[in-house]
């Protein structure tokens, strides 16, 4: 589902990106009737003149960028994920974790003493790269642009949350379709269930973590109960499962 909040960055000047939509411009929205969230107004310049080209498919993958979304207990289990991937992972990767927004985050520095892969606090303009992890900075919604770039907006809190699952996920299967992996893990709320469903509906794959293995099971459930999880693996089967998703396209 493309939330409102997302409606209205892309369609502000300069959002480096585009809204899915028809000829007419009609803004895109996954979920079949519902209303349109938003007409956008008729241009006469050539069709697709300011939309950045899509971004290269980085080599012998499967999939080009997971999108990893946790909240409460989130910070060890994705350093779990991290720790348990190889150096050489050839996907970029995306995280959205619930934090306190008074705080500057140490997220990037905890995690990098625990993986061979490259962590960094997004920045607006970075582009995402193989084997690099992107961490949304505190208080801010990070998005994954057309051309593999990265936007930082600080757009009205999602589900009473900054940054948000739904609009990481939402933004990234726009940008990457069938390409794209999300990962919903530990967590209170229900955030990254609608966004999940732009996912599936772009032709994506979601992996949701199983109850026993959640510290908090809020967020996995509402992932499952939405219906669009493919996969429910415990904590320690995500990352071969995802070593063999992006390699292969298939979990073994």
């Amino acid at each position: 589902m493309l939330t409102r909040a997302m409606a209205r960055y892309y369609a502000s000047p300069g959002a480096g990106t585009y809204i899915r939509g028809n000829s007419a411009g009609v803004a895109w929205n996954p979920r079949e009737g519902d209303e349109l969230i938003q007409q956008l107004p008729p241009t006469s310049e050539p069709p697709d003149s300011d939309v950045p080209k899509p971004a290269r498919r980085f080599p012998r993958t499967a999939f080009d960028v997971v999108a990893l979304a946790s909240s409460a207990g989130g910070i060890a289990a994705v350093g779990h994920i991290l720790e348990c991937l190889p150096a050489g992972f050839p996907a970029a990767i995306v995280v959205v974790q619930h934090l306190d927004p008074r705080h500057r985050s140490l997220m990037a520095e905890i995690l990098r003493r625990r993986t061979h892969l490259e962590v960094v606090q997004a920045a607006e303009g970075d582009h995402i790269r193989p084997g690099t992890v992107h961490i949304a900075p505190p208080d801010r919604h990070l998005l994954v642009n057309r051309d593999g770039s990265l936007s930082l907006t600080q757009s009205e809190l999602v589900h009473f949350v900054r940054p948000s699952a739904d609009l990481l996920f939402e933004s990234v299967a726009a940008s990457f379709k069938e390409r794209a992996i999300a990962v919903v893990l530990t967590g209170t709320g229900s955030d990254g269930s609608l966004g999940i469903g732009a996912i599936k509906k772009m032709g994506g794959t979601v992996i949701a973590q199983d109850q026993d293995s959640a510290e908090f099971f809020g967020m996995p459930a509402a992932a499952i109960k939405s219906g669009h999880a493919d996969f429910i693996l415990r904590l320690e089967e995500i990352p071969p499962a995802l070593a063999t998703l992006v390699a292969d396209g298939v979990v073994r």
